[in-house]
């Protein structure tokens, strides 16, 4: 009886490539992805939502960074709404690109474009402002 051929280095017991040092699997990635820009596609004109909002919208509990990750390799020819995406603590999150300079105006102009008021400080009001899906209520009731 022939033995089984060992699996590759780089392989998991799905016999999938993986995408990372944990082992996630690059087709699990590509449709977290997928489900990420789902979801910020979704946030009207005039809303924001944050980073973990959406990682939580999207399946992802605690996937904040990963939203970060996503918006950061989007493709160029995939049209979203990613100025409507900022932190928890209402800010508009620099890119690395963008710090040395000393912020990222766009994002906050085109924000107030449409129709979100920034404080000098930076800070809009999530209160007034965050994106609030009936899906969202849902999931927090379902619990």
């Amino acid at each position: 009886m022939a033995m089984p051929k060992p699996a590759a280095r780089n392989e998991n017991a799905r016999g999938t490539t993986s995408g990372n040092a944990r082992g996630t699997a690059k087709s699990d990635v590509h449709e977290n992805y997928a489900r990420i820009y789902a979801v910020i596609k979704k946030i009207p004109k005039g809303k924001v939502a944050t980073y973990g909002q959406i990682a939580v919208l999207a399946g992802i509990p605690r996937g904040a960074r990963q939203v970060g990750t996503a918006l950061r390799n989007t493709p160029d020819n995939l049209k979203l709404p990613w100025q409507r995406v900022i932190n928890a603590q209402g800010r508009i999150s620099l890119r690395m690109k963008d710090w040395q300079s000393g912020g990222d105006d766009y994002q906050k102009v085109l924000l107030e474009g449409e129709g979100v008021a920034i404080s000098a400080e930076g800070k809009l009001d999530l209160q007034r402002y965050r994106w609030a899906p009936a899906s969202l209520y849902k999931q927090k009731t379902e619990r």
